[in-house]
């Protein structure tokens, strides 16, 4: 069916685990540690956004380990308002170090540990 090879190829995650990515429009920057295919948050959540720059629902949403001036935080963003962050700087959010291994070559590697 070709409906679904369309879909498909447009939730196509383009952005992985461990990444560090930057907010387009927010002062906000984190590292990804879960990827869904397409919007997977509340409703309430989606409808808090303003209409005029709420995201499609049918393209990956991330979630972030994130950090700003202020905080760290999880943050749930559209493929759409993301890119890569190019400071080549780690994230100091507090949990990082419980899903990942230590910074290297920009990125994070994913660390299992075994109970």
């Amino acid at each position: 069916m070709v409906w679904g090879t369309d879909r498909m190829l447009k939730t196509q995650a383009k952005y992985h685990l461990g990444q560090v990515l930057r907010h387009r429009k927010h002062p906000f920057r984190g590292v990804v540690f879960d990827v869904d295919a397409m919007f997977s948050n509340t409703e309430e959540w989606y409808a808090a956004i303003p209409e005029d720059s709420r995201p499609d629902r049918d393209q990956p949403f991330y979630h972030l380990l994130a950090e700003n001036d202020q905080s760290f935080y999880v943050a749930y963003v559209s493929e759409q308002n993301l890119v890569p962050d190019e400071t080549g700087e780690p994230v100091e959010h507090p949990d990082v170090h419980d899903l990942f291994g230590d910074f290297q070559d920009g990125r994070y590697p994913l660390q299992f540990q075994l109970n």
